[in-house]
């Protein structure tokens, strides 16, 4: 995805900036909205009880991190990236508008559910993903884009997953409200996968003026297939399957070996002096951080929740920040560069990971402090996002493109 100018002619459009591409109200509001999120559990974590949402705080928290974060996010990049992967208007405007309005009722209906029956929270909740799906396969189909096509299943799959949780909670289901959470977790990570080995490896090259390595495609066959391979065993066992123990740590250990070996061709220890690389590396690093503790977490060695922490704090939370900085300079038309605190930003999400996953592995008996320090270390980070993104998110591009 390019991130340095837009792929379209120069105009004035009459829309608010803020509708002329779905990465600037998605990254501002799903930015907003985590740092809300986590205040609030972070309040439930002391003790004190400040929402009473649909399905329970604990529910909420696994669900909304996912679907109202996380999805936030990737509805927003995808939707932008489309319009340069395929050379046609995306979703912006009025469209893009009903869009966002979906996703805010949706949040707000779950975290206030007002006694409605659970089926219209489902449905209501469960229209985003598969909107963005639809846009984003007929735009590729049109361009006749293939290679991008692999998003459209994984989107829907990622709407299954919050089907099943809804469905979990309205029949009480507790293991299939967890399977789907883990599955919507690991379909996220498959996407970093896809989005990062297309981007990181060109952008620190471009960056560092160093050659970019060429993709060895039996590593990247491999690296695909047992990603995909770590999904499908998951959502076997959402849906009731028995899958040996020792198969999907199997997968998930070799999925972690192909990503070690494919960024390590990257030039990350390169990156040092660039926070919007070394964010990229570190947070892609702990893809296979987070498989191998989950794969070592079946055989009983430690809490799966720990490794799915690795993979959500330290790998989705820290690349969507890394993303999201880069992509909102570019695609205002701004430099790309590394603006003040965004490095400690970075830093402390990376520190959240390691305190929320192997660090309190190791050492359980800080899980308080450490459950604390990981959301404020969260928040913060956010909030430096904030504090420089907002008002550009919400100006027209400097340079008079659309966009």
């Amino acid at each position: 995805m390019s991130t340095v100018t837009s792929s379209q002619p120069t105009s004035q459009p009459k829309q608010l900036p803020l509708l002329r591409l779905a990465f600037r109200p998605f990254f501002l509001l799903a930015a907003l909205f985590s740092v809300i999120s986590l205040l609030v559990w972070l309040a439930f974590w002391h003790g004190n009880i400040l929402l009473r949402p649909y399905g329970g705080l604990v529910f909420w928290h696994q669900h909304e991190m996912l679907f109202g974060f996380a999805a936030a996010i990737v509805g927003g990049f995808l939707l932008t990236a489309v319009r340069n992967w395929t050379g046609l208007p995306s979703l912006n405007g009025g469209p893009l508008l009903g869009l966002v309005a979906l996703w805010i009722v949706a949040r707000l209906v779950m975290a206030f559910p007002m006694n409605l029956p659970g089926w219209l929270l489902l449905v209501v909740d469960l229209a985003f993903l598969p909107v963005v799906a639809i846009v984003m396969g007929y735009l590729v189909i049109a361009a006749k884009r293939w290679r991008n096509l692999i998003f459209i299943p994984v989107l829907l799959l990622f709407a299954t997953a919050n089907l099943a949780m809804h469905l979990g909670v309205m029949k009480g289901n507790a293991e299939l409200i967890r399977q789907a959470a883990y599955l919507a977790v690991l379909l996220i990570t498959l996407m970093m996968t896809v989005v990062g080995g297309r981007v990181i490896a060109m952008f620190t090259a471009n960056r560092l003026g160093r050659p970019k390595p060429a993709p060895l495609p039996l590593l990247e066959g491999v690296t695909l297939v047992s990603s995909v391979g770590v999904v499908l065993l998951q959502l076997t066992i959402m849906v009731g399957g028995h899958v040996p123990a020792s198969l999907l740590g199997g997968v998930m250990l070799l999925a972690a070996l192909a990503n070690i070996v494919r960024m390590a061709r990257w030039g990350g220890l390169h990156s040092w002096r660039e926070p919007l690389l070394w964010g990229l590396h570190g947070s892609y690093a702990c893809i296979p951080l987070g498989l191998i503790m989950w794969a070592l977490s079946l055989t009983g060695l430690m809490r799966t929740e720990l490794a799915v922490h690795a993979l959500t704090i330290g790998g989705i939370g820290t690349m969507m920040l890394a993303m999201m900085a880069r992509v909102s300079l570019g695609h205002t038309g701004r430099p790309i560069r590394t603006l003040p605190g965004v490095g400690v930003a970075l830093g402390l999400m990376l520190l959240a990971a390691l305190g929320r996953s192997p660090v309190l592995a190791m050492f359980p008996q800080i899980t308080h402090w450490t459950y604390t320090l990981s959301i404020i270390f969260w928040c913060v980070a956010y909030a430096i996002f904030l504090a420089h993104y907002t008002w550009p998110l919400m100006q027209a591009r400097i340079d008079g493109q659309d966009g």
